[in-house]
């Protein structure tokens, strides 16, 4: 196993960013496939999801990346990242990702920011830990309307 340089680290989270965005493009979670993602991820990949969100929770593998990408669009009609910042240092990245997303169940436009840490090796991510800003304003975006009586 080498260390993954910073250069290393940002081009492979470059390189997964543009297939997500053709993944999107080509009609994302249910209708395109995954493929387009997975070699950017380790088979035993992490991603921690804070609780409090509509897709909270921790999801493991490239099967469990898959479920992720469906519950967030089941969340949200658009999820755009509007601007991206990279910082990295060896095998550890941190990506300031500005978003502006409309949730599906509300209709509700909101910008806000994410900051993930990004652990890479051997060119593959294995773990992504993402913090919002307010995880309250997104879970309220994205909670179906409630009948009132």
């Amino acid at each position: 196993m080498r260390p993954s340089s910073p250069t290393d680290s940002v081009t492979v989270l470059t390189g997964m960013y543009a297939a997500e965005a053709e993944y999107l493009a080509a009609g994302g979670p249910g209708k395109a496939s995954f493929d387009l993602l997975a070699p950017f991820f380790a088979p035993d990949v992490v991603l921690h999801q804070a609780d409090a969100l509509p897709y909270g929770g921790t999801w493991r593998g490239h099967q469990g990346m898959a479920r992720f990408f469906l519950a967030m669009g089941e969340a949200w009609e658009s999820f755009d990242m509007v601007k991206q910042e990279f910082l990295a240092t060896g095998e550890t990245a941190v990506v300031l990702t500005q978003v502006h997303a409309r949730a599906r169940a509300t209709g509700r436009e909101l910008s806000f920011p994410i900051l993930q840490t990004i652990r890479v090796e051997d060119g593959r991510i294995t773990e992504v830990r993402p913090f919002y800003w307010d995880t309250r304003a997104v879970a309220d975006a994205c909670a179906e309307p409630t009948a009132t009586g």
